[in-house]
């Protein structure tokens, strides 16, 4: 099963939809063939009333920071999700800025902190106030 992103006119993906694998070629309605590769199962679905003025575009569940946890080929840097961007210049799905100060990692597509995630194993949270890393107290 392969996963395509509909994205709106804003590069906003909002929805994520189950669909057919890239490879498979089947008939349409019409009687023409349809599939065979990730960007013809894209064209269908942007094509089809249901999705109209969306554009569609492959994501895989499996891929997360530019890597595929299975080795296969990632797709687009990350798996899309509801209110993602997808930059058509860097082919990626990026999500949504976790907080103002933290920078886009151009490799993986990902926010990242400013100031690195403590090693400790303790448990931390972020404050944007202060810009660092507050122990959590476990009770």
């Amino acid at each position: 099963m392969a996963h395509y992103a509909l994205i709106d006119e804003n590069h906003i993906v909002v929805q994520v939809i189950a669909g057919i694998d890239e490879n498979v070629v089947q008939q349409d309605l019409d009687g023409t063939h349809v599939g065979g590769s990730s960007e013809a199962w894209e064209e269908f679905y942007s094509s089809r009333p249901w999705f109209q003025g969306l554009i569609c575009k492959r994501t895989s569940y499996n891929t997360s920071g530019g890597v595929h946890s299975l080795g296969g080929t990632p797709f687009r840097k990350n798996y899309a999700g509801i209110g993602y961007t997808y930059d058509e210049a860097r082919d990626a799905f990026i999500p949504p800025q976790t907080y103002p100060s933290w920078i886009l990692e151009e490799e993986t597509c990902q926010w990242i902190p400013p100031i690195s995630f403590p090693e400790d194993g303790k448990k931390y949270v972020w404050n944007e106030n202060n810009q660092s890393w507050e122990e959590v107290e476990l009770n």
